[in-house]
C-alpha cells in the first residue's frame, strides 16, 4: 500500500493525517493550539507552538497508523494562510509570535495605504482588496514595531514567511525557504499575472527583497525532511493554503465548480480557470492551487467568523458545554424566532468589507430563549456564505460564464445536517457533502501524491471523488428572498458608525 501524509496547520489546532493511496484515511491526530490575544482586535500564534504540535500529531499519526517514514511516499502541507511568521535564519527563533490572519492591527497601514489611492494598483496585480487580513502590512508591522528587526530584515539576517514556509524550514532543518502560489498570492505582495514578487508593492510597503521565500507550483519539489525529524527523509511534494487545497480536495479542477469550507470562517471559493478575473462584488481573485507553472485562478469570499461562532456560544455566553451540542439546541426550536445573529467580532469579510463592523443580536423579544440565539448563530453561517455565493454568482454570469449550479461543502461544521439544509434552501441549489470532509488536508496529500508520481493527472483524482449526502432546496424562493433581505437589514445595522 502506498501512504501519503497531510500535515494540516489550522488556525485553533495542528492535525495530521495518514492516506491511502485511494484518498480514504488511514489514521490521524489533532492538538488544539492556543490562541493569543494581546489585545482587543489582536490574535497571535507562539510559532514554537505551532512546529511543537504539528510535529506531535505527525508523530502520532504515523504511530497510529503502524507506518513508519519510509513507508511514506511523499508529504503535503496545508496550512491557515495570511498568518506571517518573521524568524532570525542563523538561530531559526521568531522575533515575535506569528500575527494571525484574523487579527486587524494593520488596518490603520491599510487605510494609509486607500488614502493614498493604492488600491486599484493593489487589485490589480494581487487580485486583492487592501485589507489587514493579508500578510503585507502584518509584516510591515513586524519590521516597524519589533525592536531591531528592520535594521535585521535589510542585512539580511530575517526570513519571512507564511505557516507553510514556517514548517518548511523547521522539517528541512533550515536549508529551505520557499512557499507556493496558494499561500504568496495571499500576501499582498505577489503577483498573480507573472507569479512573482512585486518589486514595486514590496517597495510601498518598505520590505527587504531578501526576506521573501522562493516560489513554487502547488505541487513540486519543495525539499526533503531532515532523517532526524519523523525518523526517515520524506519528500515534501504538496503545498498549498488550507482553502486552496480544499478546492484541489473537492476535485474543483475546472471553471465554474465551487466549494464552501465551514472552519472558523468560512471560506467559499470558485474555479476560474486560466483566466484573471476581477471582481466587481467584492470577491478577491486568488491563485489556485497549482499542478504545474501554468496559473490558474480561483474568485474568493471569506467570512471571518463561521465556525467560531459556536465556540462563542461555548466560551462567551456559556449556552453549551460543547461544540457538538448546538445542533440539538437549535433543533429544539423550529426556527430562530425572529432573531437574527450578525457575528461580526473581528469585522465584516466578503462581500461587505466592513472592518469597523461589531456583532449583533438583532429580533429579540420577551420569548426569547437560548435555543433560538443558538439556532441564530448556526444560521448566520448560512446567510454571510448564501451572501458569498450571490456576488460569485453575479461575477460569473458577468464574465460570460453560469451561476453555480452546485456547491460542495467541507468542513468541521459541514458534519451539521440542520446548517447544512439551511444552506441549500438558501441558496436554492444542491450541498453536496463528499464522503471524506477532511478535503484540505486531502487536497495537500494529492498535490504530494502527483509530484512523486502516485497519481498521475488531475483526471484521475477526479474519479476518486464521492458524494456522502446532497441537501437539496426545500424552501420556497420567495421566502428564501425575504430571509436573504432581513439578513441584509441585519448587517446594515451592524455596520452604523459607533
Amino acid at each position: 500500500m502506498t501512504y501519503l501524509l497531510a500535515l494540516d496547520q489550522g488556525t485553533s489546532s495542528s492535525r495530521s493525517i495518514v492516506f491511502d493511496e485511494h484518498g480514504r484515511t488511514v489514521a490521524q491526530a489533532q492538538l488544539e493550539l492556543p490562541q493569543i490575544y494581546p489585545r482587543p482586535g489582536w490574535v497571535e500564534h507562539d510559532p514554537r507552538e505551532i512546529w511543537r504540535t504539528q510535529l506531535a500529531t505527525a508523530h502520532d499519526a504515523l504511530r497510529q497508523a503502524g507506518i513508519q517514514a519510509r513507508d511514506v511516499r511523499a508529504l503535503g502541507i496545508t496550512n491557515q494562510r495570511e498568518t506571517t511568521v518573521l524568524w532570525n535564519r542563523k538561530t531559526g527563533q521568531p522575533v515575535h509570535h506569528a500575527i494571525v490572519w484574523q487579527d486587524r492591527r494593520a488596518e490603520p497601514a491599510c487605510a494609509e495605504l486607500r488614502e493614498q489611492g493604492h488600491a486599484a494598483g493593489i487589485q490589480a496585480k494581487t487580485g486583492l482588496l487592501i485589507d489587514a487580513y493579508f500578510s503585507g502590512t502584518k509584516l510591515q508591522w513586524l519590521l516597524d514595531h519589533v525592536p531591531g528587526a528592520r535594521e535585521a530584515a535589510e542585512r539580511g539576517e530575517l526570513a519571512f514567511g507564511t505557516v507553510d514556509s514556517w514548517l518548511i524550514w523547521q522539517l528541512t532543518g533550515g536549508k529551505r525557504h520557499v512557499t507556493d502560489v496558494s499561500n504568496a498570492s495571499r500576501t499582498m505582495l505577489f503577483n498573480v499575472r507573472t507569479n512573482q514578487w512585486d518589486e514595486e508593492l514590496l517597495a510601498l510597503l518598505r520590505i527587504p527583497r531578501s526576506l521573501m521565500p522562493e516560489v513554487l507550483p502547488s505541487s513540486a519539489d519543495f525539499g526533503h525532511t531532515d532523517a532526524d525529524v519523523l525518523g526517515g527523509a520524506i519528500a515534501i511534494g504538496g503545498v498549498a493554503g488550507d482553502q486552496q487545497s480544499a478546492l484541489f480536495g473537492q476535485a474543483c479542477f475546472s471553471a465554474g465548480m465551487a466549494k464552501n469550507t465551514y472552519g472558523t470562517g468560512c471560506f467559499m471559493l470558485m474555479h476560474t480557470g486560466g483566466a484573471f478575473q476581477a471582481s466587481q462584488n467584492g470577491l478577491l481573485t486568488t491563485s489556485a492551487a497549482q499542478a504545474g507553472r501554468t496559473p490558474e485562478y480561483a474568485m474568493e469570499g471569506s467570512v471571518f467568523v463561521g465556525g467560531a461562532v459556536v465556540q462563542w456560544l461555548r466560551d462567551g455566553l456559556r449556552a453549551i458545554s460543547g461544540s457538538s451540542e448546538v445542533q440539538s439546541l437549535a433543533e429544539s426550536v423550529p426556527d430562530s424566532g425572529g432573531v437574527m445573529m450578525v457575528p461580526a467580532f473581528t469585522g465584516l469579510g466578503a462581500p461587505y468589507w466592513k472592518p469597523d463592523a461589531r456583532g449583533t443580536i438583532t429580533g429579540l423579544t420577551r420569548g426569547t430563549t437560548l435555543a433560538h440565539i443558538a439556532r441564530a448563530a448556526l444560521e448566520s453561517i448560512a446567510y454571510q456564505s448564501a451572501a458569498l455565493l450571490s456576488a460569485m454568482s453575479r461575477d460569473a454570469v458577468a464574465a460570460g460564464g453560469a451561476p453555480v449550479s452546485e456547491l460542495r461543502v467541507d468542513g468541521g461544521a459541514s458534519v451539521n445536517n440542520l446548517l447544512m439544509q439551511f444552506q441549500a434552501d438558501l441558496l436554492g441549489i444542491p450541498v453536496v457533502r463528499p464522503a471524506v470532509v477532511e478535503t484540505t488536508a486531502l487536497g495537500a496529500a494529492y498535490l504530494a501524491g502527483l509530484s512523486s508520481g502516485v497519481y498521475g493527472s488531475t483526471a484521475e483524482l477526479s474519479q476518486l471523488w464521492r458524494a456522502e449526502r446532497r441537501f437539496v432546496p426545500t424552501l420556497d424562493r420567495a421566502r428564501a428572498g425575504e430571509l436573504m433581505a432581513r439578513w441584509e437589514h441585519a448587517v446594515a445595522q451592524a455596520t452604523l458608525p459607533a
